[in-house]
């Protein structure tokens, strides 16, 4: 674990698509526009015959994705999320979820980490909206060795999958050869006080929130959610019947993001207080990340006064 070294996972999401590429012919890239911020441009200049694209066109660039998957290709199809799940989400649910369809959609800049750009380009709804189609699969990485093995294996994943991808770098939690496995949650420390349940850029917040309370003598542990559907069921159980407190913690709303899915498994399999820290039911603001995470309580400093 190294928090010193921060990569943004959009990078680390490229570096594993030239990889990809390089492996398998079927890898298709399509954009909308927005290759230099999405980082395809690297898969572009590496093979521009399977880069294409599709200019401010979303709901094509998914249409044209769907088309593509027909024909036995591996498309990725990439934008911002306020335009991948918004924009597009007729053609997501219509064209790719219900013929059940082998398009990866990767979505960048989603949160209110975006910064500057304001609530028009903070997408906080996107996991909700994703996690309810029938067929999708849902991930949500933490740093950049996360987000290079979900890449890799989601090529493997015949279906719908949705990632998110955040523009602001984060620390490097994992070492390379960390092991994963879709569907299964990884946790961090022992502590018996409590749990902090995160997802993407929060799980760093988790961890130094974590360090904080262990000088304060209050022992936690963190369960980083990377994959939210289908979500780890037997972690979230375990830690709620071994701690005294479950917190959520996520760059998205808390209706109907990681905190929701949570308390659902939780309701049927095991009743148990849960205190959610994401955006309440409002939309963004312009400001840094720094700022905006401070601002709407989703950093360490929020995790740490709940205690």
């Amino acid at each position: 674990m190294n928090l010193d070294k921060k990569i943004t996972t959009r990078q680390s999401y490229a570096e594993a698509l030239k990889e990809l590429g390089e492996k398998n012919k079927n890898i298709v890239v399509l954009d909308a526009d927005l290759s230099r911020s999405t980082k395809t441009d690297i898969f572009a200049k590496a093979f521009p015959e399977r880069f294409f694209n599709m200019g401010i066109s979303e709901q094509d660039m998914i249409g044209t994705s769907a088309g593509f998957a027909t024909c036995g290709k591996i498309p990725f199809a990439n934008t911002y999320a306020i335009f991948a799940a918004g924009r597009a989400y007729d053609q997501i649910r219509n064209s790719v979820c219900y013929p059940n369809l082998n398009v990866k959609i990767c979505a960048a800049h989603a949160g209110v980490t975006v910064g500057a750009d304001g609530a028009t380009h903070q997408m906080l709804e996107d996991i909700a909206m994703m996690r309810v189609l029938p067929n999708m699969k849902v991930f949500s990485p933490s740093d950049d060795v996360q987000t290079k093995f979900i890449i890799k294996e989601i090529s493997k994943i015949n279906g719908p999958c949705y990632v998110r991808l955040a523009r602001i770098s984060t620390p490097v939690i994992y070492d390379e050869d960390e092991k994963f496995e879709i569907g299964k949650a990884k946790q961090i420390g022992k502590g018996e006080d409590a749990t902090i349940i995160a997802t993407g850029v929060c799980v760093a917040e988790a961890l130094k929130a974590k360090a904080i309370l262990e000088k304060k003598g209050i022992f936690v542990r963190v369960l980083d959610i990377h994959t939210i559907k289908p979500i780890d069921r037997d972690a979230i159980v375990r830690c709620a019947q071994e701690t005294k407190k479950i917190i959520t913690i996520e760059d998205h709303s808390i209706l109907g993001g990681l905190g929701s899915a949570v308390c659902e498994v939780l309701a049927e399999e095991y009743p148990t207080k849960v205190t959610r820290l994401g955006i309440n039911d409002s939309f963004g603001k312009s400001g840094s990340a720094e700022e905006l995470m401070k601002l709407f309580k989703i950093d360490a400093q929020a995790i740490v006064s709940l205690f």
